[in-house]
């Protein structure tokens, strides 16, 4: 298993694909590839049997594909926590350096690690960090294009990618901030959230990538 069919492998989980069809535009976002060479990835895991394809729905991943994936996303996730507690990496940071220790880590190593974090979790993005053996299996959540005009909302968890992280940071918007929807621009424009410390206006094409809560009416 190359690095690279295991990048596909790890994006289509995060995007949901245990549960739902995640389709080629979003695998092109996410790993910043042409959509060319995602159709042509897909094919060759489809015949590895770790995806499953629907024409015109998309992809999921198979039981082996899940198995895979969610050891990868373990091991990645793991180094990004020890990353940002002990080495001093910020958020937007770790991805990087995190995606080269998880490919030459040890399932023994990753125990380890493990239990020297005090099994941890969650990664610094929000995503759940699976015990040993165990799936990745996320929370439901929508992202934040999903709602509606003063919906109120706290940002629970933004997919592990390096391009989006850099941008949340110029923006100042981070993990478990609660805010209320105050605009949304027509034709896919920006989205404006607002609380009593801060408004941040987060694009769309990133708002497809930060999952929310919401936020119970009082």
């Amino acid at each position: 298993m190359t690095p690279n069919r295991e990048d596909y492998l790890k994006l289509i989980l995060e995007l949901g694909g245990d549960h739902n069809k995640i389709n080629n535009k979003q695998i092109v976002t996410g790993l910043s590839v042409s959509p060319a060479s995602v159709s042509e990835m897909i094919t060759k895991l489809v015949k590895e049997s770790l995806l499953d394809h629907v024409p015109y729905q998309g992809v999921q991943l198979t039981e082996k594909g899940l198995v895979l994936a969610s050891s990868l996303i373990r091991k990645h996730r793991l180094w990004e926590v020890f990353l940002v507690q002990h080495l001093g990496y910020t958020w937007n940071e770790v991805h990087d350096e995190a995606e080269v220790l998880e490919h030459i880590t040890s399932s023994k190593l990753a125990n380890r690690l493990a239990n020297y974090l005090n099994s941890p979790a969650n990664c610094p993005h929000g995503g759940m960090i699976p015990a040993e053996g165990a799936l990745v299996n996320e929370k439901e959540r929508k992202n934040l294009t999903s709602y509606p005009l003063h919906a109120k909302i706290r940002i629970a968890r933004v997919l592990d990618e390096r391009e989006l992280l850099d941008y949340l940071v110029m923006i100042h918007l981070h993990l478990n901030e609660e805010y209320e929807i105050v605009e949304i621009a027509p034709y896919e424009g920006p989205i404006t959230l607002k609380n009593n410390k801060k408004t941040v206006v987060v694009s769309f094409k990133a708002a497809n990538s930060i999952f929310v809560d919401t936020i119970p009416e009082e």
